[in-house]
């Protein structure tokens, strides 16, 4: 029995660090099993205070939208995308010298996009412009708005369970918008923000109160589809063995919950939806061994966190999953609600019967 169609998801996520050398720019390649290049890269500086770059071939890599705020697009993304990583440049924050950086990165379609007219294909009521890996079940959505409500086309061919939507063309005031299928029983009737730390709000103003389909997603006419501001949405589905996006209740103790993934995680991001905390975002790559301590916030433009919060730890990376071992009420609060985006290192079983170990 296959128990993964992916069994080297390094060919559709990696990531990658390195530090600074002061040169105007710098290639960054990756080192996973599979060459990588990627369509969406989301980099940070660990070391300061400097806000995340978020960059996409869909738009264009040179610009850039910022998961710890509300305004809109600039120009200070990544130099470019080659066949395995990328090129960062040192006036956009992407190599300072001796700085330490990380970059998570995904693949879509190689950058080669689908037009959707909605009034020849009748899939979705606004155009879009979206590029694809339903293998990986990830999809990169352009769209302008109408300012009424809407629904969008993805290409995914599934059920999304995760939708990032950000309007890149407003100047300030409406940061990113996020729906996750686990997040409540109604989960188009609720969401959460990226750049916030609020709570889950219920509001039409979402999406509508309309469920995401196979071939669409539903917005508001307000914040997702305001008339003449240019949107992106990065969209997911969960594939077997290779990403998760689920929901967990906090024990509170430092023997915390333990998460099935079916997988060994390489990336981890994690949100209290009942209460006003932050995103917590974790790999393997920055803590190679557990107890994995490092962490980033996406809110906020905050250095690197590597404490633990003093003598306690955040949770343990294991071959099918993670184990909270700390009873901060950020991650582990007794009772609290919590959703998390999670993608492979390696599957727990591959297609062909090989158990992951361990670390």
């Amino acid at each position: 029995m296959a128990f993964t169609t992916i069994d080297d998801p390094s060919a559709h996520f990696q990531v990658a660090t390195w530090t600074g050398d002061g040169n105007a720019t710098k290639a960054i390649t990756n080192d996973g099993n599979s060459d990588l290049q990627p369509d969406w890269v989301w980099l940070k500086n660990r070391t300061d205070t400097e806000n995340h770059t978020l960059a996409d071939t869909s738009r264009g890599v040179t610009k850039r939208v910022v998961s710890n705020g509300d305004g809109a697009e600039d120009t200070n993304g990544i130099a470019s995308v080659q066949s395995d990583g990328f090129t960062a440049q040192l006036s956009y924050n992407g190599n300072t010298d001796t700085k330490n950086y990380v970059a998570f990165q995904w693949k879509a379609n190689g950058g080669t996009t689908t037009e959707n007219d909605a009034s020849e294909t009748s899939v979705g009521s606004l155009d879009s412009v979206y590029q694809a890996n339903t293998t990986a079940g990830f999809s990169i959505v352009l769209y302008t708005g109408s300012g009424n409500a809407a629904t969008i086309a993805h290409g995914l061919g599934v059920k999304p369970e995760l939708v990032i939507v950000k309007n890149r063309s407003k100047s300030g005031g409406e940061g990113w918008t996020v729906y996750h299928g686990a997040n409540t029983s109604a989960p188009e009737t609720d969401g959460i923000h990226l750049n916030l730390t609020n709570a889950t709000s219920d509001s039409t103003d979402h999406w509508n109160d309309q469920a995401p389909t196979t071939t669409t997603f539903g917005i508001s006419g307000d914040d997702r589809s305001g008339g003449g501001y240019t949107y992106v949405g990065y969209v997911f589905n969960s594939v077997q063995g290779y990403s998760k996006f689920g929901s967990y209740t906090g024990n509170g103790a430092q023997d915390g919950t333990f998460v099935y993934t079916g997988f060994k995680p390489a990336w981890i991001m994690i949100k209290r939806t009942d209460a006003a905390k932050n995103w917590y975002i974790a790999d393997s790559k920055r803590s190679p061994s557990n107890v994995n301590k490092a962490h980033l916030v996406a809110n906020s433009n905050a250095a690197e966190d590597t404490s633990g919060d003093g003598t306690d730890s955040y949770f343990d990376i294991l071959s099918n999953g993670f184990k909270l071992r700390q009873d901060f009420s950020h991650l582990n609060a007794d009772g609290g609600t919590f959703v998390y985006m999670a993608f492979a290192e390696h599957p727990f079983v591959s297609s062909e019967g090989v158990p992951c170990t361990a670390r």
